[in-house]
């Protein structure tokens, strides 16, 4: 944090009113929210310079293209640290997840998809134009090496933890034909690499793109893949159709397109694309037990078994495997609504005593916040609750309780992985203060927001007892 703090005040000349961490993503990078009397901005910092030269590098070159990507204001001569704008909190991805969830906004949340999909040519494209690929990290273009690295990934982190039997060097003659198919065409685009609706800020019903430091020259297939048929998010049939039509209708700018030809590599990186993703999460779910990876791997499963019944016969052997593979009973099992994990929050007066847990497992956490500052002791506040804005600026003006909730996520988010990944379905976590009206308000409505937003796939309730909400 010292760094950010110290780089806000090279460029601006004075130290900033407030710094709080942001929650973090599955990289290495730690973000903050860097605040003055005037504006916000982020703070960013990686462990990589290497990587974080290739961000700052491409986010100058894509703005200077009139590409919607956050403007750079400073970075540390050392490239460990890097100042950026905010963009807000609003993600693409969860925009999209809980209006399909309430049934409210789903049409303005599927046309955000189709606006940031239909803006790919232009990156793909125009953001090649003038671009050194020597900057890109870890190298500079898709290649043979690449794919194997991606395929290697997926068979030593996800196909063979799964325990299933296969012959390696059957499996590697497929790999191979895969390799040489997907390398078909030498194209001069640049590929984002994490171009999906998780990597999308939507600031004033505008995208922004973000997390393309992993991009390099590469061909237009991956990137729709990636976000057309994006395993986490579960589009239906129709949205995929509608986002692949508004792909095409841009890419028609740039190039002439053969559909038919189109299809048949688009198919071909759809597998790849998954495979990859497969292997991630393996890796984060399987090896590292993160919880919204595990919970991924179902839909991902499905996906694949779509997939290989449109793909040609090319690859007898891996089609093969990974059909034996999808049918695992491991993997079946996590399909079901059983093994989805409820996380109940709730907010409650001490006074009328610790919640009653209603699972049969005896209880979960309970955090006392009656160690903050109390709005309830003052006039304008003892009607209100910690719902309302006049009581959220009171708790949030001297930054007391971001550092309480920091704590707070850093107990509860492992054990939802925890509890997730083993196929647990319930845990509670109550917050407590004199009334129940204020401080544990506020605590478990900003619980219940952080736990929807990092793991999308759990089921969050929210009971305020003492409101009787």
């Amino acid at each position: 944090m010292e760094r950010v703090k110290q780089l806000y005040k090279d460029i601006f000349t004075k130290a900033p009113s407030g710094c709080v961490p942001l929650t973090g993503s599955a990289s290495n990078r730690k973000y903050f929210r860097v605040a003055d009397e005037q504006a916000s901005y982020v703070g960013v910092i990686g462990t990589d310079a290497a990587e974080n030269r290739a961000f700052v590098t491409l986010a100058e070159h894509f703005a200077s293209k009139g590409i919607s990507v956050p403007s750079i204001l400073g970075v540390s001569s050392d490239f460990q640290t890097y100042l950026q704008e905010d963009l807000g909190d609003d993600v693409l991805f969860t925009i999209y997840i809980r209006a399909r969830r309430r049934g409210e906004g789903l049409a303005e949340a599927e046309e955000l998809l189709c606006k940031a999909v239909s803006q790919l040519p232009k990156i793909q494209f125009e953001g090649a134009e003038g671009l050194d690929f020597g900057i890109c990290y870890p190298q500079p273009s898709f290649d043979r090496r690449m794919i194997m690295f991606d395929l290697n990934y997926f068979k030593y982190c996800f196909l063979k933890p799964s325990g299933l039997e296969f012959n390696e060097v059957l499996l590697q003659d497929d790999f191979e034909r895969l390799a040489d198919d997907l390398l078909l065409e030498d194209s001069d685009t640049f590929l984002y690499r994490d171009f999906n609706s998780r990597n999308v800020m939507v600031k004033d019903g505008k995208p922004y793109f973000i997390d393309f430091q992993g991009g390099r020259r590469g061909p237009v297939y991956y990137d729709v893949a990636s976000f057309v048929y994006h395993s986490r998010a579960d589009y239906p049939q129709e949205l995929q159709q509608r986002m692949l039509e508004c792909y095409i209708s841009g890419l028609s700018e740039y190039k002439d397109v053969d559909r038919e030809h189109f299809d048949t590599m688009l198919g071909r990186f759809r597998l790849f694309r998954l495979l990859q993703t497969l292997g991630a999460y393996g890796f984060r779910g399987m090896v590292e037990q993160k919880a919204d990876f595990v919970v991924a791997i179902p839909n991902a499963l499905r996906d694949l078994k779509s997939v290989l019944a449109m793909i040609s016969d090319r690859y007898p052997y891996m089609n093969e495997v990974l059909g034996r593979m999808a049918d695992l009973p491991r993997f079946v099992s996590r399909t079901s609504s059983e093994q989805v994990l409820e996380v109940k929050v709730m907010s409650f007066s001490f006074k009328k005593g610790i919640p009653a847990d209603s699972s049969g497992n005896g209880g979960g956490y309970v955090f006392d916040c009656r160690g903050m500052h109390n709005p309830g002791r003052y006039a304008p506040y003892k009607a209100l609750t910690g719902r309302d804005e006049p009581v959220i600026r009171f708790l949030e003006d001297d930054g007391e309780v971001f550092t309480f909730l920091e704590h707070v996520y850093g107990v509860v988010d492992p054990h939802v992985e925890s509890f997730a990944s083993r196929g647990f379905n319930s845990l509670m976590v109550c917050f407590g203060c004199t009334g129940g009206q204020h401080r544990s308000v506020y605590c478990a409505e900003r619980l219940a927001a952080h736990l929807k937003e990092k793991y999308p796939d759990i089921c969050v309730t929210l009971k305020h007892r003492e409101q009787n909400i």
